[in-house]
């Protein structure tokens, strides 16, 4: 006897529990304050959005952060597109990327100007040297909580998590079909029936949308080096899976071996400046535009990185929101929710490598650590403030 198919019941939306004034504003400040690169601000969302203010379900959240695994980009952006797109669809989206995105972009190009101004940045060195140490603590917490929430106390969930933690930390880089696989792991040992057809249709990128939009900004500049600026960002947005960890070698083989737009110095000052201010930090790319062709390139660089991003968000959102709950599609969000929590972990390692260098950063990560864990009401940027103050005194006694 055959088993019974489940018709698709009518579900009436919960309205929000939130304006959509108020998530501009939670996403303006979370881009003016969270420090910490994808792994942190992801946590925070969860922290904030999820555990405190209870705007976000668990199972969206887990959702957004299944896609934004899934899709090339800036992690932490296409989450922020995702969670936007939840209660107000491609408005939400739109509105809560840009409040996101907008106030890196303004430290970045105001530091371009600055760095050109004065030809470089000096302090710099000292300052990352402690911020960096420091901000390794709080991925390192956020991960954690994060982890504990996602993956619970399933043995084949942490089997995941162990696999894919273990190979982003030995090769440093996020493999997509590892994730992928993993989510098919997970909904063949769950579940028993055989998965429906996915339409190809809720993946499309609508690429003239992409053209027209960026081809907009670089016609009104008007400069071949722009069109090369948006050529070339686009395809590390577009295809550049990893975020901060992927997309910095690609950036290093274009910018400086490829193009010769920044000398190596330069391109190390690019991604400093990144890892200390907050927001994406992705947001690179448009210091690197800045210092190449101005305000002009600054703004080019970025949109042709996150346009991509947000498309490939918004696209395929109206199926996970849809689809996300029936059980083999919830399976195989689940099994991916956890292979990401395993490259986030693994991307401690590979940033903690390079960030605690001696005794000193050490204690800055461990005490940054404590602190999160002890003092419910410890902030983090008061924390990487105090990091900062710190690497001026510390790191000349040091070196």
């Amino acid at each position: 006897m055959s088993e019974p198919q489940l018709a698709p019941t009518a579900v009436r939306p919960e309205p929000a529990p939130y304006t959509l004034w108020q998530l501009v504003l939670y996403f303006l400040k979370l881009g003016t304050v969270g420090f910490g690169g994808p792994v942190a601000l992801v946590g925070y969302m969860f922290r904030d959005l999820v555990e405190r203010r209870r705007w976000i379900s668990e199972e969206d959240y887990k959702d957004g952060l299944a896609l934004s695994q899934l899709a090339p980009g800036p992690l932490a952006a296409q989450l922020g597109f995702y969670l936007g797109y939840v209660h107000y669809g491609v408005i939400g989206s739109t509105l809560a990327g840009i409040a996101f995105v907008l106030p890196s972009f303004l430290m970045v190009v105001a530091l371009g100007w600055a760095y050109q101004l004065y030809g470089g940045i000096s302090w710099m060195q000292a300052v990352f040297y402690a911020v960096g140490s420091s901000v390794i603590g709080i991925i390192a917490f956020s991960a954690y909580k994060l982890t504990a929430k996602t993956v619970g106390r399933d043995r084949v969930l942490w089997g995941i998590f162990a696999v894919v933690a273990l190979y982003t930390a030995w090769t440093e880089t996020e493999d997509v079909l590892l994730i992928l696989g993993a989510g098919v792991l997970y909904w063949l040992l769950k579940s028993a029936k055989r998965p429906g057809r996915v339409q190809a249709s809720f993946f499309a990128l609508p690429a003239d949308t992409l053209t027209h939009a960026a081809s907009g900004a670089v016609t009104a500049a008007g400069s071949s080096t722009l069109w090369e600026l948006l050529l070339f960002f686009a395809k590390a947005g577009a295809f550049v899976f990893g975020s901060g960890i992927a997309i910095v070698p690609f950036l290093f083989s274009g910018v400086v071996k490829e193009h010769g737009w920044l000398t190596d110095s330069q391109f190390v000052d690019a991604v400093a400046v990144a890892m200390i201010t907050p927001g994406p930090v992705v947001i690179t790319t448009g210091f690197i535009g800045f210092l190449v062709a101005g305000f002009s390139g600054a703004a080019v660089a970025a949109l042709a990185t996150f346009l991509p991003a947000y498309l490939l968000t918004i696209v395929p959102a109206p199926f996970f929101k849809k689809y996300g709950r029936r059980p083999g599609i919830a399976h195989f969000v689940t099994g991916v929710t956890a292979a990401a929590c395993g490259a986030i972990a693994g991307a401690v390692f590979v940033l903690g490598k390079r960030s605690i260098v001696d005794l000193p950063t050490l204690l800055f990560a461990l005490v940054t650590l404590l602190l999160l864990w002890k003092v419910k009401k410890a902030s983090e940027p008061v924390i990487v403030l105090g990091a900062a103050v710190l690497g001026l005194i510390v790191y000349p006694l040091t070196h």
